[in-house]
């Protein structure tokens, strides 16, 4: 598990460190801080487009193998990013390092979850996710105090020594472990025929991108609005680190209890969280702690949103599970975007938590509908079972 986490911790620190360094990005490459932005989507489309791609390519694939594959391209996109000479392979490089994040994770959450058995799947999953919550404690902070003092760039091959690492680590803790006998790209496709799987991901691309609309302005946001100063911008990401570490385990344990009743409460936190920052952040202190309530939300989400993929896939398995990933990085991408809207049309830093607030309403609506599908189904299930003869001994 320690192996799988330490992938994620390097995916998290790539993630995130780039939303902290927006504005030495922005210098360095002598653009507007919106149009920075754009590395942050083209990751996000990477993973968006390397999710699915891969999941269905690689059905067959031993698992460990192809993690350490993964792997490998994600440094080497890492190390490409510390290269580039302007905004366009800069742009490049962030889609490349973003496509193996989605099969990532959702193959290391397989692996987990087989290892660990029935009962404890989404614990198991909240185990791997931990390494991107760590990452935004440790990580994410250490690279930007990097980025801040040696330049953004020296941050990214921070990432890229951790992808060393992680790939060291994979080799030496994780089994060989042979893809399902019934996997395949035409059954890994098949999930996308399934309503439930898109209901779920549309929980995740609307639910989540207040979430990423806050993140990806936060340094502005805490400096320009609440008169934190810019030093304690770190700070502020391990904050937020420490709480998606408390909302990740959180929400492991309450997705094993009660899956869907679990989805309900935790969007409707989010709502909640968003619409207090709107008004917490005109204050350092308020501002501070309304950082950790956005990390704790949003991470408590994520092993319910992938335990519940897992379940309403059938054989597609791995193809779920890393879209899942997918889901979340068009609400990183749509956040971003939307952020980015509602700030230029001259609505300040504090818009985008509004327009979470809304973000997570939709996605309640949305889970509803889910939620009533599946009530229909389980009773026409049930009424087809009455109807059935009884078999004769």
């Amino acid at each position: 598990m320690t192996a799988l986490a330490l992938g994620g911790f390097g995916i998290g620190t790539t993630e995130f460190v780039a939303m902290g360094l927006l504005p030495q990005i922005a210098d360095g490459m002598g653009v507007s801080e919106p149009t920075a932005g754009h590395v942050i989507s083209a990751y996000a489309l990477g993973v968006v487009v390397g999710a699915p791609t891969i999941s269905a390519l690689t059905a067959r694939v031993d698992r460990r193998r192809l993690l350490v594959a993964l792997m490998v391209a994600f440094t080497v996109g890492n190390a490409v990013t510390v290269l580039a000479p302007g905004m366009d392979v800069l742009i490049v490089s962030r889609f490349l390092a973003g496509l193996p994040h989605g099969a990532y994770f959702g193959v290391a959450s397989l692996v987990a979850a087989q290892l660990a058995g029935s009962g404890k799947r989404a614990k198991a999953v909240a185990t791997v996710m931990l390494g991107l919550s760590v990452a935004n404690v440790v990580g994410v902070p250490l690279a930007s105090a990097m980025g801040q003092q040696l330049g953004w760039r020296s941050a990214f091959g921070l990432v890229a020594v951790i992808g060393l690492a992680t790939m060291a680590a994979l080799l030496r803790w994780v089994p060989p472990m042979a893809a399902a006998p019934s996997s395949s790209p035409r059954a890994e496709l098949g999930a996308l025929r399934r309503p439930q799987v898109w209901l779920t991901l549309a929980v995740g691309m609307v639910g989540f991108g207040g979430m990423f609309a806050v993140y990806t302005y936060i340094a502005t946001t805490l400096t320009d609005v609440a008169g934190v100063p810019s030093a304690l911008v770190p700070l502020a990401l391990a904050l937020y680190g420490l709480g998606m570490v408390a909302g990740n385990l959180v929400g492991g344990r309450l997705a094993d209890r009660a899956l869907m009743p679990s989805m309900f409460a935790m969007l409707a936190l989010i709502a909640v969280v968003m619409a207090l920052f709107v008004v917490a952040v005109h204050n350092p202190v308020t501002a501070l702690a309304a950082v950790f309530l956005v990390g704790a939300s949003g991470a408590a989400m994520v092993p319910a949103l992938q335990t519940r993929l897992m379940d309403v896939a059938a054989d597609a398995q791995s193809l779920a599970a890393a879209l899942n990933h997918s889901a979340l990085n068009v609400a990183n991408a749509g956040g971003a975007w939307l952020g980015g809207v509602v700030i230029a049309a001259g609505l300040g830093y504090t818009a985008p938590a509004a327009v979470g607030a809304g973000l997570a309403v939709a996605g309640l609506l949305i889970l509803a509908v889910s939620a009533a599908l599946q009530r229909r189904t389980d009773a026409r299930t049930s009424v087809d079972r009455d109807r059935a003869p009884a078999a004769v001994h």
